[in-house]
């Protein structure tokens, strides 16, 4: 299956600000069942992009933009391979609990396992805990199985009831909150309760109509991945009540939501500034000729060249009015 993804982010700032830096994490990873085939990122004002990877091998762009500026747009297109996802089973033997413990021995694990900014327990994630039963019990895929139909039920999904930087003990008051807000409850029962490595992923889903999915398709999205034996990596998506597969294409990974933000940045000078975020996923036929660009649909090249457009300016007053304003002063 192949995936075209569009990522449009705009900044807009009250004043003209003089430097903007910024870096961002929206190439798609090449690694497990995904493979990035092209990845192209544009940004207005027009500068120049470097880009690394970090110690989790996640793609990072990063720039500055050192002249007068009153807006930030940033697009990112890309296009993914996705391979068919290893059907997962419901449990595991009970033994499975003495292989993770060999394998964290064994391994370099530790900041998947201690807390994070995000994922520090709390006293009210304890109560949660209690109230779900999170232990070592059964067999760890039964109890992962669990707990991620548990979240999605216990908490209702509200767009904007947080903010990217709220603490988790914001939703587990309210019982609702968004994706990222499941995936560090999940993350830091996980951590905590059952001592499992487990790790937040930033990436993206493909919603389909015949799909009853409760995250919106206009946005990024997040989920969780947990270290078990023979099976590696296994993803987890509390948001939808899903097991991660071949509709969920991995841009990021790392502790929590502060390791791995699709943009962070700063600005130089005195402004307020108003994001706006566009993302669609789209299937695609297959990879592009070498000497034939990423298609791009109309609607999407109206948004945009809409986004980088500038607001315009306030009309010009005749002579005649600035005269009778100048007399009225």
């Amino acid at each position: 299956m192949y995936y075209t993804v569009r990522h449009l982010t705009k900044f807009l700032y009250s004043n003209e600000v003089s430097e903007s830096i910024m870096e961002t994490r929206m190439h798609p990873r090449s690694d497990a069942n995904q493979r990035c085939l092209t990845f192209h990122l544009s940004v207005s004002p027009r500068c120049r992009v470097f880009s690394y990877r970090d110690h989790l091998n996640n793609h990072v762009h990063h720039f500055d933009i050192p002249g007068q500026h009153e807006q930030l747009v940033i697009v990112a297109e890309s296009l993914v391979e996705m391979e068919q996802s290893i059907s997962v089973p419901a449990f595991m033997s009970p033994d499975a609990w003495a292989e993770i413990d060999a394998i964290v021995q064994e391994g370099d694990y530790g900041e998947m396992l201690f807390p994070s900014e995000f994922t520090a327990p709390t006293e009210m994630l304890e109560e949660l805990a209690n109230k779900l039963d999170v232990r070592r019990r059964d067999d760890p895929l039964m109890v992962l199985h669990q707990l991620n139909d548990q979240i999605y039920h216990y908490f209702d999904y509200v767009p904007k009831s947080t903010k990217v930087d709220s603490p988790i003990d914001v939703a587990l008051g309210n019982k609702m909150g968004v994706w990222q807000d499941f995936a560090h409850v999940m993350t830091a029962l996980v951590r905590s309760r059952l001592q499992i490595p487990c790790r937040y992923v930033s990436g993206y889903l493909y919603h389909h109509s015949d799909n009853q999915d409760r995250s919106v398709s206009s946005a990024t999205h997040a989920w969780i991945e947990v270290l078990l034996p023979q099976l590696g990596w296994v993803g987890f998506d509390p948001t939808n009540w899903l097991v991660a597969g071949d509709r969920h294409i991995r841009a990021a990974i790392g502790r929590d939501y502060s390791d791995v933000p699709p943009t962070h940045g700063i600005f130089r000078g005195s402004a307020n500034s108003e994001l706006t975020v566009a993302v669609r996923v789209s299937p695609s036929e297959g990879a592009p000729l070498l000497d034939q660009e990423l298609p791009v649909p109309e609607d999407w090249s109206i948004l945009v060249e809409k986004a980088q457009q500038l607001p315009a300016p306030p009309p010009a007053m005749s002579q005649k009015s600035l005269q009778q304003a100048q007399q009225q002063q």
